[in-house]
């Protein structure tokens, strides 16, 4: 009998549909997702056209979109409003979309109706949620709607008052034992993926190692099964935000202001518009 394991094929860039079934298989393939976050029509249908597995809604529209310090702003209006938005535009990523703050904790009745809506209205495909073991009976309700749901761990944004900082989270033994532990429990409750937040690399690739659903990291490293980024930083619309994981791969900043200021330039000195531009 040979012992030389058969590769299997690539299955998100052959799936015409990005399925939570789907990402599973790719992590049981070896095979990393790409997630990233959108908020609208226009850089959604980008994003989707480009191919990337894993589109999030997520509540960091509370600062790229609306200006805000932090995620905590941000309603469940809005949060459907931006859903809808790239549901429109979308043909083959799976859409997440954030529970925003106040919309499911300690009430998991409060979850469920929250994730209801977010589903009828906006035609979203799963729902995340921030938070371990303290969050089990909203997930639980949730997943008992037929609800996909995505969990978050380390750095959750949504308590930043009580973390008093966005520093990286689980450097600690006790810390890093009850992440896992809660990776654990929210896998056991049902979740199909998890998000890991600025955590050590180590721990994140541990993490991964201790269970079966896919994680996927920002700012945890190289070891998990696929990577999430703010689109707004990796494509340089946001300079202001820099932190040691973010990989920009294009300057759209000084695209976007080079070419308003060239439409500035034109308009002023009259070349803008010429006699094939008008009517």
């Amino acid at each position: 009998m040979s012992t030389v394991t058969q590769k299997l094929s690539p299955i998100g860039s052959t799936a015409k549909k990005v399925t939570t079934n789907v990402l599973l298989q790719m992590k049981q393939n070896g095979e990393k997702i790409s997630m990233l976050t959108a908020y609208d029509f226009s850089l959604a249908q980008l994003v989707d056209f480009a191919g990337v597995d894993v589109i999030l809604v997520g509540d960091s529209a509370s600062n790229v979109m609306a200006g805000h310090e932090t995620t905590l702003p941000i309603t469940l209006d809005q949060m459907i409003y931006h859903a809808a938005s790239v549901i429109r535009a979308i043909d083959r990523a799976l859409v997440v979309v954030d529970l925003p703050f106040g919309s499911y904790q300690g009430n998991s009745k409060k979850a469920l109706s929250s994730s209801i809506r977010i589903m009828k209205e906006a035609g979203a495909h799963a729902v995340k949620l921030e938070g371990g073991r303290e969050v089990k009976d909203s997930v639980d309700r949730i997943l008992m709607a037929g609800i996909p749901v995505m969990g978050h761990l380390g750095l959750t944004p949504q308590s930043i008052y009580k973390f008093g900082t966005y520093a990286v989270r689980a450097r600690e033994e006790e810390e890093s034992a009850r992440l896992i532990e809660d990776a654990k429990i929210l896998e056991e409750t049902g979740v199909f993926a998890l998000v890991l937040e600025k955590i050590p690399a180590v721990l994140a690739e541990e993490v991964a190692k201790a269970v079966s659903i896919p994680v996927i990291g920002i700012g945890a490293g190289g070891g998990v099964d696929g990577q999430v980024l703010v689109l707004h930083d990796m494509l340089g619309i946001n300079k202001e935000f820099s932190p040691r994981f973010l990989r920009r791969y294009a300057d759209l900043h000084e695209v976007v202001t080079g070419a308003i200021g060239n439409y500035i330039e034109d308009v002023k000195t009259g070349d803008f518009p010429n006699e094939k531009e008008q009517y």
